[in-house]
């Protein structure tokens, strides 16, 4: 389940089912914490969305008959944002960011920080071919920005 706060007045509630033939997504639309309307979008396999319960948000919008146009808009714009959880993430780097307090020496900490990013991001991340040729200077710049670009993912929700 994932609730999107639009604002103070609106909510949209989503939770994902099994059925027989794949799953289903449902959506509720909760104004002043009163449950309003409610839709659904079945799929028989995945989808394709900028994120997860991303049509069957938009659909309710669209069909509400609570909301005015002025809200619909808002909810619209706020849902056209970036909406991806980027936790995992966010942890990830700082679990990687903890060899700068653990480690005692630029390898093992380029070591720390390289280990902990392969754990968390697994096939996200690929080190080239010749990364244990390189002098630890470069690991550290690389490694940092990589890291760096982490912590600025996503927005708060």
């Amino acid at each position: 389940m994932r609730t999107f706060r639009i604002n103070e007045k609106i909510e949209i509630v989503c939770e994902s089912e099994k059925t027989r033939n794949g799953f289903r997504h449902l959506a509720t639309l909760l104004f002043n914490g009163r449950e309003e309307d409610s839709t659904k979008v079945c799929y028989l396999n995945r989808t394709w969305e900028r994120f997860e319960f991303q049509t069957v948000a938009k659909k309710l919008i669209e069909k509400s008959t609570s909301l005015s146009d002025d809200e619909k808009k808002l909810c619209s714009e706020w849902l056209d944002g970036d909406r991806t959880d980027w936790s995992e993430f966010k942890t990830t780097n700082m679990v990687a960011s903890l060899g700068e307090l653990f480690c005692d020496n630029q390898k093992d900490k380029n070591d720390w920080k390289a280990r902990m990013l392969k754990a968390g991001l697994g096939e996200g991340i690929q080190m080239p071919d010749d990364w244990d040729d390189l002098d630890e200077d470069t690991k550290t710049a690389r490694l940092d920005k990589v890291m760096e670009h982490m912590k600025g993912l996503g927005v708060s929700q």
